[in-house]
């Protein structure tokens, strides 16, 4: 999708990580302005994927990635400079099967508190209230916005992300990833754009994102549930 606001500036951040990461690749979905441009200029490998769609795309990603870890990352996101650290130490326990971090929501004068410490409370909750037997095993729902790391090995012995899906794509991974271990919430923070709370409104945006929440926690597949979630680039 369209990404030209916000790509440059994850770009830049992720071009000073210490250590550095082995490869950063950009998985355009059919883009129709400087997505592509922005991302060969900061020197990312692009690569455009022939399905639209997160799922489809992340996909594309893993299968062209030649690491051993995993790293999936929104455009709009912002990492720590020492991520590839973090996510290594994380993984090297063989009983984390994945792992994500604490998601700051925020634009450029304010961060969106409210809307943060929800996120963050359901990382827990959802498996809880939803899926007991599940978080007793270690799930931990985890979401893009959140930075998902994980071994390849991993990713691929659950089948990666399910491409149908149009939206919870990741929470789905999770459910399968737990059969190989815990899920782990690193505390550490991570910064995602609030686009979507600008344009719907702090209101509307932490009802919807509750609402979709527990229709999904109630097995609502994500197909009835994407009417509710409109793209706003």
């Amino acid at each position: 999708m369209n990404e030209e606001a916000c790509l440059g500036r994850t770009l830049r951040q992720l071009s000073v990580l210490e250590p550095p990461a082995l490869e950063v690749l950009v998985v355009d979905g059919g883009s129709s302005d400087h997505t592509t441009t922005i991302a060969a200029v900061a020197g990312a490998t692009v690569i455009r994927s022939a399905v639209k769609g997160r799922a489809a795309q992340m996909n594309a990603g893993a299968a062209r990635a030649r690491g051993e870890l995993l790293c999936f990352l929104h455009a709009d996101t912002l990492v720590p400079d020492d991520l590839v650290a973090v996510a290594a130490r994380t993984l090297a326990d063989p009983g984390v099967a994945g792992a994500g971090f604490v998601s700051l929501m925020g634009g450029d004068s304010n961060t969106r508190w409210l809307i943060s410490a929800l996120n963050a409370v359901k990382t827990s909750l959802a498996p809880l209230l939803f899926r007991p037997h599940l978080f007793l095993r270690g799930l931990r729902l985890l979401f893009g916005d959140q930075v998902m790391v994980m071994r390849r090995s991993s990713f691929e012995q659950c089948g990666g992300f399910n491409a149908e899906l149009p939206l919870l794509e990741d929470g789905d991974l999770c459910l399968r990833l737990v059969k190989l271990g815990r899920i782990q919430l690193i505390q550490r923070v991570v910064v995602s754009s609030d686009r979507r709370v600008r344009q719907w409104g702090p209101w509307k945006a932490t009802a919807l994102y509750l609402w979709i929440g527990v229709l999904w926690g109630l097995g609502v597949s994500p197909r009835r549930l994407r009417h509710l979630y409109p793209d706003v680039r």
